[in-house]
């Protein structure tokens, strides 16, 4: 997936002055996958299945054995959300695996900037709503996912569900049950 119409010649972006105290905070919690999956509108069966397929690995816990919980970060549910969207609309996985390579590569400003448009079959990105244009009239997009508006919408949604430190010590709870059982 490439950008349907690169732009040349553009000056080089400069650095934030200041850091963004809610990226940091954001980057400070993690979700388990009950909470991914509210925020992000999948089931459980798909996360497990995306995480173990490698279209979406958690980057903040993997799972390590019975009893280990995946620990989500804020951006991995945004690219759940993204997913979750593109196959409602008909894309096929193998777009998606495609389109989610892509959003990887990207860091946080370029993804508010960004829209993934798709005639259903394919998925391309656009940058500037002129790239939006023309992909319509040349009947190549269908429909749109403005992907700071999905960075929104799960901002607002993991505000109401609880997180996690991820330093805090990964425990075993199926193997912490067992032993309460057994002693």
């Amino acid at each position: 997936m490439t950008p349907q119409h690169p732009t040349s010649g553009d000056a080089p972006q400069q650095a934030p002055l200041f850091e963004d105290p809610a990226a940091a905070q954001r980057d400070a919690v993690g979700y388990r996958g009950p909470q991914a999956c509210a925020a992000a509108g999948v089931t459980y069966r798909q996360l497990d299945y995306w995480a173990r397929t490698g279209l979406l690995r958690p980057s903040i816990r993997g799972a390590s054995g019975s009893g280990s919980q995946r620990l989500y970060s804020f951006r991995d549910i945004v690219v759940l959300k993204i997913i979750k969207r593109l196959l409602d609309t008909g894309v096929s996985l193998q777009q998606i695996r495609v389109a989610v390579d892509a959003v990887a590569e990207r860091g946080a400003e370029d993804l508010a900037a960004l829209t993934l448009m798709s005639d259903g079959a394919s998925v391309y990105e656009c940058t500037s709503d002129d790239e939006v244009i023309d992909l319509v009239r040349g009947g190549q997009g269908v429909f749109g996912i403005a992907i700071g508006s999905v960075w929104r919408e799960v901002e607002g949604t993991l505000e109401e569900l609880p997180g996690e430190d991820p330093s805090e010590q990964v425990v075993d709870e199926l193997a912490a049950r067992r032993a309460r059982r057994g002693a």
